[in-house]
């Protein structure tokens, strides 16, 4: 039977993930393959170049660039700290010299004769890459990083801000459908990764983050609310670099929508568990989830594939991700080949699916559903 591929998003109680691992730049590579490693471990360095700070030297003297070398105090590729004299004339009987000092702890780069312009580079900016992940090395890619692999349970979400951050698990709502609100936040929370049911309130988000936890996972979020948090609308580019200090993964969708019963029985049953979450998200072509991660200490990864989604067919379990029906579960019970006009009069290919919750059974558009992968 023909597959009807369609977007998916996973809920795995057990599969084999893989994470890339990469520098920005080519750089050393710290571990071997086959070596376990731990989430906080560097598995990759490098070092960026520093910024350049441009002075215009033959300006600041008042010589021609071409007389440069008889007046340049520093040769290139000095070290040079703030304040240091980079050149000087010679002034009359050692009386009335000009000079120019460095506005930067630097190297002096370069100068040049014709410009007149001295170029000072600071340090170099080091950069770690941590494996993010308890797993093992499964290849080394030689000067820029690893892949990594870790038989996990596996959560991904719709929506996230925030990046990579790592803490243990705490159930603050008692069971999916309820609101997570700020009178359930404390002390307690601090460094943690709390797991709400259908809504997280603007309030509770800021109180969760003056705390110190380290993500929110939550069924559902007020779109309008983001701009709050973060300063600035949201657009279709990828999320994962804004500036706030707890990383927040909606999974279900924006409004007050229940999270669904595997996803959140899945976290709960890995209560007090150090989970690593990203809230990273790209919603147009190359799509990137928000994921949560949940290493599995005791599990046999050799044994373990990797989750392959394979399409929509019948009995498959989607989510429909337009009104009305947005955000609730069913199950596929017919792929109708031909086209069906919509009520909009366009054509279109449609399935029939059972809705979960209000037990109807509908027609809907293919592009309106998505696969929810659990297992």
């Amino acid at each position: 039977m023909a597959h009807a591929y369609t977007p998916g998003l996973k809920v795995l109680a057990k599969t084999l993930v893989s994470k890339s691992r990469r520098l920005p730049l080519k750089g050393d590579v710290k571990v071997r393959e086959g070596e376990s490693v731990l989430a906080d471990q560097i598995v990759a360095h490098t070092d960026l170049p520093g910024n350049i700070f441009p002075v215009n030297v033959a300006n600041f003297l008042n010589v021609e660039p071409s007389e440069l070398d008889d007046f340049m105090v520093k040769k290139e590729g000095d070290e040079i700290k703030k304040g240091d004299i980079l050149a000087e004339t010679k002034g009359i009987f050692g009386l009335f010299k000009s000079s120019v000092a460095s506005p930067v702890d630097g190297v002096l780069d370069s100068y040049s004769k014709v410009t007149g312009q001295a170029i000072i580079r600071e340090a170099p900016i080091p950069v770690n890459i941590s494996a993010y992940i308890d797993g093992k090395v499964s290849e080394v890619i030689p000067e820029e990083g690893v892949i990594l692999q870790t038989t996990a349970a596996f959560v991904q979400g719709i929506f996230g801000i925030g990046g990579e951050r790592r803490g243990a698990l705490k159930i603050l709502t008692k069971d999916p459908g309820s609101p997570l609100t700020e009178d359930l936040i404390d002390e307690s929370c601090k460094g943690k990764i709390l797991v709400g049911g259908s809504f997280l309130t603007l309030n509770a988000f800021k109180k969760a983050e003056n705390m110190g936890a380290e993500g929110i996972i939550i069924g559902g979020f007020n779109y309008k609310d983001i701009k709050d948090i973060v300063g600035y609308d949201i657009g279709v580019a990828i999320t994962g670099e804004e500036p706030v200090k707890t990383t927040l993964i909606v999974t279900e969708g924006f409004g007050e929508i229940k999270m669904a019963d595997q996803t959140f029985e899945l976290l709960k049953h890995h209560e007090g568990d150090v989970a690593s979450i990203n809230g990273a998200t790209q919603i147009r072509a190359g799509v990137i989830r928000p994921e949560v991660i949940i290493s599995l200490k005791d599990a046999a990864g050799d044994s373990i594939k990797p989750s392959v989604i394979k399409g929509m067919e019948k009995g498959t379990v989607v989510r429909v991700i337009r009104a009305p029906y947005f955000g609730l579960l069913g199950e596929v019970t017919e792929l109708p080949h031909e086209l069906q006009r919509l009520a909009s009069g366009s054509m279109a290919r449609v399935a029939r699916v059972k809705i979960y919750e209000t037990k109807e059974d509908v027609l809907l558009p293919r592009a309106n559903l998505e696969i929810y992968e659990t297992k």
